[in-house]
């Protein structure tokens, strides 16, 4: 019984990428581990931008400042 957990920052994906990438990783281990796709599960988490970081700083302080940076 294959257990996939997916972390990703809320809001960077839609609906539709959601469901393609559990699809495909259900496709993968069917494919490479013989599992059956009945017992796979895959769970996408999506964390909130404020608590997720890098380089010291929230992904949303992160993502400000890119927004500034560029004209």
């Amino acid at each position: 019984m294959p257990y996939v957990k997916v972390e990703i920052a809320k809001g960077i994906a839609s609906v539709d990428q959601k469901r393609a990438v559990i699809r495909r990783m259900t496709e993968v281990l069917v494919e490479e581990l013989g599992r059956n796709p009945e017992y796979v599960f895959v769970v996408i988490d999506e964390v909130d931008t404020d608590n997720w970081g890098r380089k010291g700083l929230s992904l949303t302080d992160l993502w400000q400042q890119d927004k500034a940076d560029k004209p």
